[in-house]
């Protein structure tokens, strides 16, 4: 009977492992910290939910290309310096792709950071 379950449960979950709902809630919590920070920091635009999250979907997929490309874990601290330099410029990036959004390079470098510390508290794994 467990095993009846176990295949149940499989059927929810996406080649990763997460579930789909699990995935929703990573993105949705993505978007509010990209919320939270470009309210803190000088040179990002404020943005609203449906942006930060759309912007959220833009970094995942930047940081799921570079990953592939290059086989470096861009999380800002995943790597050291490197990681959170690639963060950065994805980061920076993300406003040529989504047209709501303005960050500065400087911008980009302080919400790589705070990302990074928010991440190392509530892990996202999707920025």
């Amino acid at each position: 009977m467990a095993s009846n379950m176990d295949q149940g449960h499989k059927h929810e979950e996406n080649e990763g492992g997460r579930s789909w709902v699990g995935i929703i809630v990573r993105f949705i919590v993505a978007a509010i910290v990209l919320m939270i920070t470009a309210w803190l920091t000088p040179g990002f635009s404020q943005i609203g939910f449906g942006t930060a999250l759309v912007a959220a979907v833009v970094i995942a997929a930047l940081d799921w290309v570079v990953q592939k490309l290059f086989k470096i874990d861009v999380s800002p601290f995943g790597r050291g310096i490197v990681g959170f330099i690639i963060s950065a410029v994805i980061i920076y990036l993300t406003q040529f792709l989504i047209p709501d959004i303005s960050i500065s390079i400087w911008g980009a470098i302080i919400a790589s950071l705070i990302i990074g510390i928010i991440d190392a508290v509530l892990p996202t794994h999707v920025l």
